[in-house]
């Protein structure tokens, strides 16, 4: 168990989405060793299946248990809305997701509950069944905001042209007179400063990632997994199935540095893999 302790947290997205979740580990946990896995090369994530959204996620577990991983985060929406509950019961390791931290913050501060989010998850009401299955009295509106990943991974968020997609996309939530904001893609915070100039400032915004956060270091504790070594940092390795130099490029402004990044052919899983031993 002592080795175990020290093997990596696995933590994966489409693409720079997930560093808001890797940024709250950082400032956290820093003790603890991880492993960002960015799926560039099939981003985004939001127009796909669900068949394929599970397929993409069962090769990522699995490179992952292979890195000796001792628990993985799912840093994306989509992926936990079409996937979480499939490939739990595939792999013996813990795999967290991000709805239903991300619902329960939401339903403590608000009553009239909007969401933005990818296509693929607004479609699945991930967040308006973990809402409702938490209280039925809250209200929920949901908005699919196809447009936001490809601002933000081509740096383009503070452009005009961008600032009024995004009010476009804000603007039937802000109709139905929303108290709370949940940012249903690990995205979308990246795109706060130009949200936060169009909606009202009494409006609370919910950044899953945080609480999300706060489960994973539960978590590890409750399974015996946390690292203990509090007077040493962890590292953290970066790994992309797309271009490396244009992931690394990408995430410079939200990391404050360059990271070193690998890339990773993915092994294709045509079936249900047995639990990684």
């Amino acid at each position: 168990m002592r080795s175990l302790r020290k093997q990596p947290v696995g933590v994966f997205d489409s693409g720079v989405g997930g560093l808001t979740v890797l940024r709250e580990l950082h400032k956290h946990l820093p003790q603890e060793s991880i492993i960002y896995f960015a799926d560039t090369d099939r981003l985004p994530y939001g127009h796909r299946s669900g068949e394929e959204i599970t397929q993409f996620v069962r090769e990522i577990l699995h490179w992952m248990g292979n890195q000796g991983a001792k628990m993985v985060i799912m840093a994306c929406n989509t992926s936990s809305a079409l996937a979480l509950e499939t490939v739990r019961k595939e792999f013996d390791f813990p795999i967290l997701g991000i709805i239903f931290p991300g619902a329960l913050a939401a339903v403590q501060y608000g009553r009239r509950i909007g969401v933005i989010s990818t296509l693929a998850t607004a479609n699945s009401n991930a967040y308006l069944n973990a809402i409702k299955e938490i209280d039925k009295s809250v209200e929920v509106y949901q908005v699919g905001c196809p447009e936001f990943v490809p601002i933000i991974e081509s740096n383009r968020i503070y452009e005009p042209e961008s600032r009024e997609i995004v009010a476009g996309y804000l603007e039937p939530l802000l109709k139905k007179q929303i108290d709370t904001l949940i940012y249903g893609c690990t995205h979308y915070p990246h795109l706060e400063p130009v949200i936060q100039e169009i909606i009202p400032e009494q409006i609370r915004l919910i950044d899953p990632a945080k609480y999300l956060r706060t489960s994973a270091e539960k978590e590890l504790e409750l399974l015996g997994l946390s690292n203990l070594s509090k007077d040493s940092l962890g590292k953290t390795k970066f790994y992309a199935s797309g271009c490396p130099a244009t992931f690394a490029t990408a995430s410079r402004q939200w990391l404050g540095y360059l990271p070193r990044v690998e890339k990773v052919q993915l092994t294709p899983v045509s079936v249900a893999l047995e639990p990684i031993e």
